[in-house]
């Protein structure tokens, strides 16, 4: 089956875009960031000094810029001022392992890198900017001339549709991470088709910027500061405690946030009363119960769905209804239903391969052309010729309503709290360790919504705590497995590859008394140990250090409730230094008397108008 969507109108570039947004609006709030605030005329001023410093150190238009910053209002800054000098920007995310950022920088080819540290790790001869970098106008063509040296050097850089706006590195299944190129025409493409399709309301918005730069979701959040949106920069540590964030939303008077259905369920008891702002949900499936609490309370949501390859988002839904869907293609998007010989599946209920075709395709992967050929197929449904489409690895079908429902993977891709994960590139670096024979990974579900990455290994003499702490000085954090079990073997198919199904669950605490004998300090151990998965912990142990993260403790404070009839918060548990500091705490909590019920959402979608 094919659904097509109508043509997308002729999209203005994004740099057109600001500029207009500059000269109507030039005093209105382009950017709040921690300690910092710009407004437009001051973004622009900050952003053609840096786009001057870039030209000056050699940068050409078609070359690649790294961005290797924090989440403050230089990102913004440095990404706007790559495309000002004509170039695209690499994200080098600073909370990855160095080892990881220097691949990133290479694979990338940088021709300058934009960040606060002096020798922050990329090649040796890559020019190191400051993002306060300047240059002397008279020096070098101006800010916006990152077009060839034969254009009129007054003349504001206009980028052309295919010009690369961006290269973002995603999980790669041979073991290293690979680049997606995407051009400009494809970003305007999206803010356009958004706009188009209601979910950018008509006016100007107060948009959080809460996605990773290193993931595509965040092109959909930085880009709304070219059609004159506000952009709030939300920082680590708002990111990492869902009281302080719901605070900075109101503060700033927030009507956009983009966040993972998983983010959505730490946020949803701090936001329960307060005005939501319009949720643009993305990364991963929308659970059924989340679909009916947000529809059922009158909360404004958009189901979003999109991979890298596409430009963010593809397929879009307001979240009504009976329950979840994908929805229907954005403007300028041509969605295919294959099966395996790329012929339309049209029964109702039956399973196809998803295949993206129209404007807002990627490149592909610089320096990878058998991948990139082996992705992006030529369109046989096309009228004009050399289109291409992507093919997805997701599963779907379509409902007696007509409805389109995800269902899967074809491959190993999984996604782990929003991000998405080659099992192979896992493996890879397991079996890269030293005194390891063999390596696997897999998803496990101790409990219904936490998934976590679980390594399986052989060798002799092998410690899990040395393997993991091993991995985590190459991996990004998403990528570390929260456990690892050694094994004798791996379990074998009868074709001998391994049979991924046969791995045992990881190992568990064992049996605890019954309640009626512990103390609540074994109570409150026992769920450390049941949600971390361990077989032991100590008063001094650290929730985090031992592989926790935000849904695991949301899993902790919800099984107390459950069991000691107790009022907590998430902030009990991320704010404790150890066990014993949240045990004392979970004590208080016992003997100020029995939790309150559980507030219903209340916001309306008339709230945020």
């Amino acid at each position: 089956m094919t659904t097509f969507a109508e043509p997308a109108t002729v999209t203005t570039d994004l740099l057109s875009r600001f500029r207009a947004a500059v000269a109507a609006h030039p005093r209105r709030a382009a950017v709040h960031a921690a300690g910092e605030s710009l407004d437009f005329a001051a973004f622009d001023l900050r952003t053609a000094a840096l786009a001057r410093a870039l030209r000056a150190a050699g940068v050409r238009r078609g070359d690649r810029v790294g961005v290797h910053l924090g989440r403050t209002a230089d990102l913004p800054v440095a990404l706007f001022a790559a495309w000002r000098a004509g170039a695209a920007y690499v994200p080098l995310d600073p909370a990855y392992p160095a080892e990881r950022i220097a691949f990133m920088a290479a694979d990338a080819r940088l021709a300058a890198v934009v960040s606060t540290d002096a020798e922050p790790p990329v090649p040796a001869g890559v020019p190191v900017l400051r993002p306060d970098a300047d240059a002397d106008a008279d020096a070098d063509a101006d800010a916006d001339t990152g077009a060839d040296a034969s254009a009129d050097p007054q003349a504001p850089f206009t980028p052309h549709p295919l010009d690369s706006a961006y290269v973002i590195h995603t999980s790669g299944s041979t073991g290293r991470p690979k680049g997606v190129e995407v051009p400009h025409g494809a970003v305007a493409d999206l803010a356009a088709a958004l706009e188009l399709s209601g979910a950018y309301r008509p006016g100007h918005a107060v948009v959080a910027w809460n996605a990773s730069v290193s993931f595509d979701a965040s092109v959909q959040q930085w880009i709304r500061i070219c059609r004159g949106d506000t952009l709030v920069v939300v920082d680590d540590a708002h990111r990492a405690e869902p009281a302080r964030l719901v605070r900075l939303l109101a503060e700033h008077g927030v009507t956009d946030l983009d966040l993972t259905p998983s983010h959505w369920q730490l946020l949803r008891e701090p936001l329960a009363g307060a005005r939501v702002p319009r949720l643009f949900m993305g990364g991963e499936p929308v659970p059924a119960r989340t679909w009916r609490e947000l529809a059922d309370g009158g909360v404004d949501a958009f189901n979003l769905y999109g991979p890298t390859e596409a430009t963010v988002d593809a397929i879009t839904a307001p979240i009504t209804g009976p329950g979840p869907h994908l929805g229907e293609p954005l403007p300028g998007v041509r969605v295919h239903l294959l099966d395996a010989r790329l012929a339309p599946v049209t029964a109702v209920g039956a399973v196809g391969e998803l295949y993206l075709a129209g404007p807002g395709l990627a490149h592909g992967y610089p320096g990878h052309p058998g991948l990139t050929a082996g992705r992006f197929l030529a369109d046989p449904f096309a009228a004009e010729p050399g289109a291409r489409m992507y093919r997805t690895g997701d599963q779907a079908r379509r409902s007696a309503d007509g409805l389109l429902e995800y269902v899967g993977r074809v491959d190993r891709q999984v996604k782990v709290r929003g991000f998405r994960i080659e099992l192979g590139e896992v493996e890879h670096a397991m079996g890269a360790l030293a005194g390891v024979g063999a390596a696997a990974v897999t998803v496990h579900e101790p409990a219904p919504g936490d998934h976590r990455l679980a390594g399986y290994v052989t060798g002799t003499d092998l410690r899990p705590a040395d393997l993991l702490a091993a991995l985590r000085r190459t991996l990004p954090a998403h990528l570390v497995p929260s456990s690892v079990t050694v094994l004798d073997a791996l379990p074998l198919t009868p074709n001998g590859k391994t049979d991924h199904r046969a791995l045992p669950a990881p190992p568990t605490a064992e049996a605890a008394a019954p309640a009626a004998v512990r103390g609540l300090d074994e109570q409150v151990a026992e769920v450390w140990r049941t949600v971390l998965g361990v077989p032991g912990v100590e008063p001094s142990d650290d929730f985090l250090s031992l592989g926790g993260h935000s849904l695991a403790a949301l899993r902790v404070v919800h099984l107390l409730r459950r069991a000691l009839g107790v009022e907590l918060q998430l902030r009990h548990l991320l704010d404790a230094a150890d066990l014993a500091e949240f045990t004392a705490t979970v004590r208080r909590a016992t003997e100020a008397g029995p939790a309150a019920a559980r507030p219903a959402l209340t916001a309306r979608r008339a709230a945020v108008r």
